[in-house]
C-alpha cells in the first residue's frame, strides 16, 4: 500500500509537470528556455513528452496490475460485508462494547419488538431479526453499508483511468519503433516524400496530429511531434480549408477566429461541410478536429531592398512569397533569403516606462538571409515607422541563433515619414566621391565662424583631418573612428579627441545631408532641433549597419495578405474511459468520506424485562459518540411512552 501510494504521488507530478510545461514543442524552444544543460536532462527524464514517457506508461501498467489485483482479492470480502447483518452476536460480545446501554419495560416481546422495529425503521436503518432459545429477539440492524462501495469505486477508478492513459499512450508506435518498423523523420523534406517507415496507417489507435492549411489548400495527412522529429498521420479522408476567419479587438489583439471546412471522404458520395471554431471542435470518424491556432498561409510580399554599403540611394523592387527562398544580390557574395512568416498584427507597449497601454503597431516580417557558406541571420523588419521616445523609426531586429534576443537596428524616418530621406543621407555619407564637396563646405563653414584669417597650410590640414574622419566613418562608423583615435591619440587625451572628432564628424554630416536633398531635388531645410535629432539618429544608425549582419535592407513596401488555419487532430479513445473514471473516482471518494457505517445490536430479554442497546461504526469519532448518544434517549423516550401509553 505505502509503495502504491508513492507511485501515485510520483503519476500526480508528472501530470502536474505535464500540464505546467508544454509538451511536444520544438526542441530549439526548449533549448532557448531552459539551456543546453538543463533541456538534455529534461530531455532523459523524458519531460517534454510526459504522457507518452516510457516510465509514465510503466506506472500506467504497475498500476492497473496491482490494482486489478487488489480488487480481485477484497471485493468478494466486501460484497459479503456489505450484505451481512451479523446477526449471530453473542450477548457477551454484545456487552463489551464501548457503546451500549440497558432499558427495563415490563411488557411483553412482542411490544416491545414492535416499538424496536417502528424506532429502526424511523432512523433508516435496514434489519433482520434472529429468535433467541430463551423466547426473546435480537434486531442486527446496519445503515451506511454502501460506504464499502466507496472502496471499490476507487480502485475500479483507478484501473479504468490508467488503462485509458495507455490506450492514448501511443503504444502502438513504441512497439513498431522497438522492432525497428518505424523510425522517427528529422529531415525537413516535403510530406509526400515521407517513406512509409515514419507514416502511421489511418486506423492508429490515437494520436496527435497538427496540420497547416491555407485558404482554398486540402491535406489528407497530418503532423505528430515525436522527440526532435516528427511522425506523418494518415487520414481516412482529406481536409479542405474553405475559408478562415478572424477578428480583433480595437486593440487588434484576436478575438475570435474559425474556419470553414469540408470534408472529403472515399466512403461518402457528398462531401461535409463544417465550421470550426475555438472550443467547438468537429468530430468525425472519432476524430476530433480543433482550430487551435493560424499563421500565415504564403502572403505575397513587395520590398525595396536597399543597400547599406554602398554609395548610392536607389532600391530595387523585390516581390516573394512567405515559406519561399529567394537569391539576391550581395555585392561580390551571394545571398539567399528565405521568407518565414508575416503577421499583419502586432501588440506592443512601446512607453518609455512599460506601463502604457499595447497597441498594434501594423504588419511585420521575420526572413532570414543565408550566405554562401550556410550562415544564416534571422531579421524581423517592420513595415511602418514606430514611434520610440517621441520619434518614429523604422525598426529591424536581428539574431544570428534562435535563443538570441533581437538586436534592434533603429531607422530614423523623414518629416514625410518615410525611409528614404535616411537613404538618400546614408549615400551621401558613404559616397567618396562626394567628400571634397562636404570637406568644402566644412572648412568654408569653419572660415565663416573664426575670428581671424586663417592661414592655408592650416586650412589644408585641417581639410585633411575631415577628410581622413569621413574616409574612417565611411568604412565602419563611430567604431573606426575610435579604433583611429585609439592608434593616434595618447590615452590621456582621447577623451577630448573623441569629443572633438564627432563635433567634426557632425558637421559633415550636416552638410552631407543638405547634399542629399540637392541630388533628390529636395527644398534645403533649416537648422532646428528636429533636423539636429534626425541627422543624429541617421549617424548612430548608419554606425549601427556596419554590425548589420547583412549589406541589404529589405523594407516591407506591400502585401496581398493569405492566412492558414491551424487544425489540431486528435483520437483518444481512452478519453471516455478517463471521464468515466474521473466520475467513478469522485463517487467513490464521496463514499468513503461522507457515508459512514453503522450496526445496531437490540437483543430484547423477556425474562428479566430488559432490551440491550450496542452500537458499533466503522469510524469511531465524535460524531459517532452524538449519534449514539442521541439514539440512546431517543430510544429511552419511546420505550417510556410505551409504558405510559396503558
Amino acid at each position: 500500500m505505502r509503495f502504491a501510494v508513492s507511485v501515485l504521488v510520483v503519476l500526480g507530478i508528472a501530470s502536474i509537470i505535464g500540464t505546467v510545461l508544454k509538451q511536444n514543442e520544438p526542441y530549439t524552444n526548449y533549448i532557448v528556455q531552459f539551456g543546453q544543460f538543463w533541456f538534455e536532462f529534461f530531455e532523459f527524464l523524458g519531460l517534454y513528452d510526459v504522457y507518452h514517457s516510457g516510465w509514465f506508461l510503466l506506472i500506467l501498467v504497475f498500476l492497473v496490475l496491482s490494482t486489478s489485483l487488489c480488487i480481485y482479492r477484497n471485493t468478494p470480502l466486501m460484497l459479503r460485508e456489505l450484505r451481512a447483518f451479523r446477526e449471530n452476536a453473542k450477548e457477551v460480545s454484545l456487552r463489551s462494547f464501548s457503546h451500549k446501554y440497558e432499558y427495563h419495560t415490563p411488557y411483553s416481546t412482542e411490544e416491545t419488538a414492535s416499538t424496536l422495529v417502528k424506532f429502526l425503521t424511523a432512523h433508516g436503518f435496514r434489519y433482520k431479526t434472529v429468535e433467541q432459545e430463551d423466547g426473546g429477539n435480537l434486531f442486527a440492524a446496519k445503515a451506511g453499508s454502501y460506504q464499502r462501495l466507496g472502496y471499490i469505486f476507487t480502485h475500479a477508478a483507478i484501473v479504468i483511468i490508467c488503462i485509458g492513459g495507455l490506450m492514448d499512450g501511443n503504444l502502438v508506435f513504441k512497439a513498431q519503433e522497438l522492432l525497428g518498423t518505424k523510425k522517427i523523420e528529422t529531415r525537413d523534406i516535403p510530406e509526400r516524400q515521407v517513406p512509409a517507415e515514419s507514416r502511421m496507417s489511418p486506423t492508429n489507435l490515437s494520436f496527435r496530429a497538427n496540420m497547416t492549411l491555407p485558404e482554398g489548400a486540402g491535406a489528407n495527412a497530418a503532423f505528430v511531434r515525436v522527440r526532435d522529429g516528427y511522425l506523418v498521420q494518415d487520414l481516412p479522408f482529406s481536409i479542405v480549408l474553405k475559408a478562415f476567419r478572424i477578428e480583433h479587438y480595437d486593440t487588434g489583439q484576436p478575438k475570435s477566429f474559425e474556419s470553414d471546412v469540408m470534408i472529403i471522404d472515399p466512403e461518402r458520395e457528398d462531401p461535409v461541410t463544417a465550421t470550426i471554431k475555438v472550443n467547438h471542435p468537429l468530430i468525425y470518424k472519432g476524430i476530433a478536429i480543433y482550430q487551435s491556432d493560424f499563421a500565415d498561409g504564403g502572403s505575397r510580399l513587395d520590398f525595396k531592398v536597399w543597400n547599406l554599403l554602398g554609395g548610392h540611394a536607389d532600391n530595387i523592387p523585390f516581390t516573394g512569397t512567405v515559406f519561399n527562398k529567394y537569391d539576391v544580390s550581395g555585392g561580390n557574395h551571394p545571398l539567399s533569403v528565405e521568407l518565414s512568416d508575416f503577421r499583419l498584427f502586432n501588440i506592443l507597449n512601446l512607453s518609455t516606462d512599460g506601463k502604457g497601454k499595447p497597441r498594434n503597431v501594423g504588419p511585420n516580417v521575420t526572413f532570414k538571409v543565408r550566405n554562401a557558406e550556410g550562415q544564416a541571420r534571422e531579421y524581423v523588419n517592420y513595415m511602418n515607422p514606430l514611434m520610440l521616445n517621441g520619434r518614429p523609426y523604422f525598426l529591424s531586429g536581428m539574431r544570428s541563433m534562435q535563443q538570441d534576443t533581437y538586436r534592434y537596428l533603429k531607422i530614423p524616418a523623414d518629416e514625410n515619414g518615410e525611409i528614404e530621406g535616411f537613404m538618400n543621407f546614408r549615400a551621401a555619407m558613404l559616397d567618396q566621391s562626394l567628400y571634397p564637396e562636404i570637406v568644402s563646405r566644412v572648412s568654408r563653414l569653419a572660415l565663416n565662424s573664426s575670428h581671424g584669417d586663417i592661414s592655408a597650410e592650416t586650412r589644408e590640414k585641417f581639410d585633411a583631418s575631415v577628410l581622413q574622419l569621413l574616409r574612417a566613418f565611411g568604412q565602419g562608423g563611430f567604431g573606426k573612428v575610435a579604433e583611429m583615435i585609439d592608434a593616434a591619440v595618447p590615452e590621456g587625451q582621447r577623451e577630448g579627441a573623441a569629443q572633438a572628432y564627432v563635433k567634426v564628424v557632425t558637421t559633415a554630416a550636416f552638410s552631407a545631408y543638405a547634399i542629399s536633398r540637392e541630388r533628390a531635388d529636395l527644398p534645403p531645410v533649416l537648422n532646428s532641433e528636429e533636423l539636429g535629432a534626425f541627422v543624429e539618429d541617421s549617424l548612430h544608425a548608419i554606425s549601427d549597419s556596419f554590425y548589420y549582419g547583412s549589406p541589404l535592407y529589405l523594407q516591407l513596401a506591400g502585401f496581398d495578405h493569405r492566412q492558414s488555419s491551424g487544425l489540431q487532430l486528435t483520437r483518444s479513445p481512452g478519453k471516455v474511459l478517463v471521464y468515466s473514471g474521473s466520475v467513478l473516482l469522485v463517487l467513490g471518494i464521496f463514499a468513503m468520506i461522507y457515508i459512514r457505517e453503522r450496526r445496531i445490536w437490540l437483543l430484547v430479554k423477556p425474562e428479566s424485562h430488559r432490551v440491550l442497546f450496542a452500537m458499533a461504526s466503522n469510524r469511531k469519532n465524535r460524531d459517532f459518540d452524538i449519534e449514539f448518544d442521541k439514539l440512546r434517549d431517543k430510544l429511552a423516550r419511546l420505550l417510556e411512552n410505551q409504558q405510559e401509553s396503558p
